[in-house]
């Protein structure tokens, strides 16, 4: 069993907290989970695993140093919600 020091998974659950979002950006030998799959942090088990439940339907867990993805910060979320809004006159309809 991989072992994590008790500080590591300290930081990874606070850094992962339950209904954080993340998105994927590369896991090996798993061909459903492509790069750019988003899913929210069901937990942090005690061997330091991310459990995910995926948009996709799939719960795998990341594995960090193994897995690569990154967390959706309030700060991205309102960047992309800036950029669909580019060019738009306020008031005016989305389309």
């Amino acid at each position: 069993m991989q072992t994590i020091s008790k500080e590591k998974l300290e930081m990874l659950r606070k850094s992962y907290p339950a209904g954080t979002k993340v998105c994927l950006d590369g896991m090996e030998g798993e061909s459903r989970m492509v790069s750019g799959l988003k899913g929210e942090v069901r937990y942090v088990d005690d061997i330091g695993q991310i459990h995910v439940g995926w948009e996709n339907g799939s719960s795998l867990a990341l594995i960090p140093g193994v897995d690569r993805f990154h967390a959706i910060r309030d700060l991205e979320k309102k960047s992309a919600g800036k950029s669909k809004n580019m060019g738009r006159n306020k008031g005016e309809p989305s389309r």
